[in-house]
C-alpha cells in the first residue's frame, strides 16, 4: 500500500528538482525561425508564476511516465526506452493541457488525434493513455509486448487482434505516421467543409504527430509534407523529437541538413524549442493551435534521448533496452520512490482527473451543439452516422441498384469510371484521388469537386490530387481511413504500386476496409511504354498480402461487382486491377449472374455441354481467350476468377461446385507470373519474364496471351 507520505514525497521532490533554478527555469522562449516568436518572455514568466502548481504536476507526471516506461521495458526485456524518457515532457503537456479528448469516449468524432509516428517508442503512448484515464489498465501496461496484451510492441489501430483505446494509428514503419497524420488533417478539413454549418460547428480539431529523425529521413514524410503545405493543412502539428540519435550512430553520422529550413521551404510554420522546458512546450503548442494561417506546424523539440538514465542518455545506446540494468538507479535519481514499480502518485491521478473534468465540460458543450446540428440537418446527420458506423447497403443490394453496363467492348478502367459515379451516389462519404493520373486511370468523380485550396479547389471536393507522390498517397489514404469519416480510393498505374507497397501492407494488417486502390494498365498489354511500365509480377505480388482482396475483373459487369465489393467489404482493403485495352463482354452470361459470381471471387463463366473433361481458369483480359477456346470444346468449363482471396472465403460446397475435385485436368491463363495459379491448375499459361516495347497486341501475342497459344498448350496436355 502506498502511503500519502510517500506520494507527497514524490510530488514535492520532483517539483523541487524542477523548480530549483527558480521560476525562470521553465521560461525558455520558443524560437520561431525567420521572425520573432509571438509569445513574449514576459508573458511566459507570468504564465509560469500563475501556474506553478500545474507545472509541478506536469513535471511529476513526466517523470512517473518515465518510470512506467522503464518498468515495462525492463519486465519485457524488450522495447525502446529512449523516446519515452526523452519526450516525457511533450506527453505531459499534450495529455495534461493542450489536447482536447475524452478518455471515457475515445471515439468522440471531434477529439484531437495523436499519432506516434516513431512507433518503436510505444511505451510513451501506453504510459500516457493510462495516466490520462483511458481504459488501459495498469495490468496491461505491465504486460507490454506480451501475447494478447493491449500493449503490443508497436501501436496497433483497433482490429481483430488488439483493441487499445486511444490508439489512432498503426505505426512502426518510420515516416508513415507523419504521412498518416497528413491524411487525418486532410480528412478533418474535409469534414469541416462537408458537415459544419453557419449555425453549428461540429468539427474543428487538431492532429498531432510525434516523430523522430528516422521518420524525417524516410522519403514518405517529405512527400506528405509537401502535400500538407500545398493544401494549407494548418490543423496539423508535427512535433520533432530532435535527440540527435539514430539506432546505429549519432544522427550527425548520416544527416546534416537544416530540417527547419527544409520544412520552412515546404511552406510550414516552424519552431525550435527545448523539449524538456515545460513552458516552451506548452506555449509553443498553444501558439501553434491558435495559428490559423494556412501553414501546417513543425515544432523541433530538442531533447535528450533516454533522459534520466545517466549511463545511456544522449547516446545511441539509449534507443533500445540497453538501459534495463540501470532502471532502479534512474528511477531513484528522478525522484521516484525506491522499491516501487509502475508507480503513479495520487497527486498525478488527481491532476489528470481534473484534466478529464475540464475536457468533459468541453465535450458536454459540444454534445449540445451536435444535438442542435443534428436536429437542424437530418440528411447530413444520417450521412455522418452512416460514415462513422460504416453503414452502407449490402453488396447484393448495391449491384442491383447500379444499371447494366451494356454490351460494347471497353477497357475495365473505362467501366470503372462509369461505376465510380454510381458508387459516389450510393456512398456519399466516398472520395477518390490520383497520383497525377486521373486522365489515364479514369477514377475522377464527376461533379464531385476538387479537394484543397486555390484554383478550383475546396475542402469539400471529392477528388484529391496527390501529385506524383505515390508513397504519400498510400499513407494519406490510410490516414483518411483511420480518421473514420470517409471511404477513399486512390489510383495510379499498377506497376507503380511498388512505390507505396508498405502502405498496402499496413492497410491489410490494420484491417482498413475504407481503403481501396484503383490500379490500371494491368499487363504487358500496356504496350509501347515498354517493360518499365508493363507489370508481370505485380498482381501476384499483391495477392500474397494477407487480408488484401485483389480483384481483376474481366468485363464491365465484373467491374461493377469488384467496385461494390471494395466499398462493402468489412474486413480489409481491396486492390482493383483494371485494363488499359478494350475487353469484350461475356454476354452469354447475364449481367446479374456475372456480378453475383464476382462477389464470390470465382464463378462458371461457361458451362460444359457434355461430360466435364477440362476446366480453364482465367482472370481479367484473358477470360475472353478462355471463352474462345472453350467454344469448340463441349467438355470444357471456363471459370472466371477475378479474386482468389474472395473465392477462398466461400463455403466448401460452393468451391466444389465451381471447381469439382473430380476434374483434375485444369489449365489457367493470366498475363502475369504463373506461380500462384498452380494451387488451382496443373498447367499455367502466363508470363514469367519482363515484356518489351511494342504495340500492346503484339506484346500479348509474342508472350503467348492469345486463344491460339492457349489452345496449343491445352492440346499438349493430352
Amino acid at each position: 500500500t502506498r502511503t500519502n507520505n510517500t506520494m507527497k514525497f514524490s510530488m514535492l521532490a520532483i517539483a523541487a528538482t524542477v523548480m530549483a533554478a527558480g521560476v525562470n527555469g521553465f521560461a525558455g522562449t520558443p524560437l520561431k525561425t525567420g521572425r520573432s516568436f509571438a509569445v513574449s518572455q514576459n508573458v511566459l514568466k507570468m504564465s509560469t508564476a500563475v501556474d506553478v502548481d500545474k507545472k509541478a504536476a506536469l513535471a511529476t507526471a513526466a517523470n512517473e511516465a518515465r518510470g512506467l516506461a522503464m518498468d515495462s521495458i525492463a519486465a519485457a526485456h524488450s522495447g525502446h526506452m529512449g523516446l519515452p524518457l526523452g519526450a516525457a515532457e511533450i506527453g505531459s503537456v499534450l495529455y495534461g493541457s493542450q489536447m482536447s479528448y475524452n478518455a471515457k469516449d475515445p471515439q468522440w468524432i471531434n477529439r484531437d488525434r495523436f499519432i506516434l509516428s516513431a512507433g518503436h517508442g510505444s511505451m510513451f503512448i501506453y504510459s500516457w493513455l493510462n495516466i490520462a484515464g483511458y481504459d488501459l489498465p495498469m495490468e496491461e501496461v505491465k504486460n507490454f509486448r506480451q501475447h494478447h496484451s493491449m500493449t503490443p510492441g508497436h501501436p496497433e489501430f483497433p482490429n481483430s487482434e488488439h483493441n487499445t483505446p486511444g490508439i489512432e494509428c498503426t505505426t512502426g514503419p518510420l515516416g508513415q505516421g507523419v504521412a498518416n497524420a497528413v491524411g487525418f488533417a486532410a480528412s478533418e478539413k474535409m469534414a469541416e467543409a462537408v458537415y459544419n454549418t453557419e449555425d453549428h460547428k461540429i468539427f474543428g480539431h487538431h492532429v498531432f504527430a510525434l516523430a523522430g529523425d528516422g521518420c524525417f529521413q524516410e522519403g514518405v514524410s517529405a512527400e506528405a509534407a509537401a502535400f500538407a503545405a500545398h493544401e494549407k493543412l494548418d490543423n496539423l502539428i508535427v512535433l520533432y523529437d530532435a535527440n540527435e540519435v539514430t539506432l546505429d550512430k549519432m544522427a550527425e553520422y548520416t544527416q546534416s541538413e537544416d530540417i527547419l529550413k527544409r520544412y520552412e521551404a515546404y511552406g510550414w510554420e516552424v519552431y525550435d524549442i527545448d523539449g524538456h522546458d515545460l513552458d516552451s512546450v506548452e506555449e509553443t503548442i498553444k501558439a501553434a493551435k491558435a495559428s490559423d494561417n494556412g501553414k501546417p506546424k513543425f515544432i523541433k523539440c530538442n531533447t535528450i534521448i533516454g533522459k534520466g538514465m545517466e549511463e545511456t542518455e544522449g547516446t545511441n545506446a539509449a534507443h533500445g533496452e540497453a538501459g534495463v540494468p540501470y532502471v532502479e538507479k534512474a528511477k531513484k535519481n528522478i525522484g521516484l520512490p525506491e522499491g516501487e514499480s509502475w508507480y503513479v502518485s495520487e497527486g498525478t491521478r488527481k491532476y489528470y482527473e481534473g484534466v478529464q473534468e475540464k475536457n468533459q465540460a468541453a465535450y458536454d458543450e459540444w454534445q449540445e451543439t451536435f444535438a442542435a446540428w443534428k436536429e437542424a440537418n437530418p440528411e447530413l446527420a444520417k450521412q455522418l452516422d452512416d460514415a462513422v458506423n460504416d453503414n452502407v447497403m449490402s453488396a447484393e443490394d448495391m449491384i442491383k441498384d447500379i444499371p447494366e453496363m451494356g454490351d460494347e467492348a471497353e477497357a475495365t478502367r473505362v467501366s470503372g469510371n462509369k461505376v465510380i459515379q454510381e458508387i459516389s451516389r450510393l456512398v456519399p462519404h466516398y472520395v477518390s484521388g490520383s497520383a497525377d493520373l486521373h486522365g489515364s486511370t479514369r477514377n475522377y468523380i464527376n461533379d464531385g469537386g476538387n479537394f484543397g485550396t486555390g484554383f478550383d479547389k475546396s475542402y469539400a471536393g471529392k477528388n484529391l490530387y496527390f501529385g506524383i507522390r505515390e508513397h504519400a498517397m498510400g499513407s494519406i489514404m490510410n490516414g483518411f481511413a483511420y480518421h473514420g469519416l470517409f471511404k477513399i480510393s486512390g489510383s495510379t498505374f499498377l506497376v507503380f504500386v511498388d512505390y507505396f507497397r508498405p502502405t498496402v501492407r499496413v492497410a491489410g494488417l490494420a484491417e482498413l476496409n475504407a481503403v481501396s486502390w484503383i490500379l490500371t494498365h494491368d499487363s504487358v498489354g500496356v504496350g509501347e511504354d515498354g517493360p518499365t511500365h508493363q507489370p508481370v509480377e505485380t498482381v501476384s505480388g499483391l495477392r500474397v498480402f494477407p487480408n488484401v482482396d485483389v480483384m481483376r475483373p474481366a468485363d464491365a459487369e465484373e467491374t461493377v461487382a469488384a467496385m461494390v465489393s471494395s466499398v462493402t467489404r468489412k474486413e480489409g482493403p481491396t486492390a482493383l486491377i483494371f485494363s488499359r485495352q478494350n475487353i469484350v463482354q461475356n454476354t452469354a452470361v447475364s449481367a446479374q449472374a456475372r456480378r453475383e459470381g464476382t462477389l464470390k471471387g470465382a464463378y462458371v463463366a461457361k458451362e460444359e455441354t457434355e461430360d466435364l473433361e477440362l476446366i480453364i481458369l482465367a482472370t481479367g483480359s484473358e477470360v475472353p481467350h478462355a471463352l474462345d477456346v472453350a467454344a469448340d470444346m463441349p467438355g470444357a468449363r471456363v471459370v472466371s476468377m477475378p479474386c482468389m482471396e474472395l473465392f477462398e472465403r466461400q463455403s466448401d460446397d460452393y468451391k466444389e461446385s465451381v471447381l469439382p475435385s473430380s476434374c483434375t485436368k485444369r489449365v489457367a491463363i493470366e498475363a502475369g507470373v504463373t506461380g500462384l495459379w498452380y494451387k488451382y491448375a496443373s498447367k499455367v499459361v502466363g508470363i514469367d519474364r519482363y515484356g518489351f516495347s511494342a504495340p500492346g497486341d503484339i506484346t500479348m501475342k509474342e508472350l503467348g496471351m492469345t486463344p491460339e497459344n492457349l489452345k496449343a498448350e491445352i492440346e499438349s496436355m493430352n
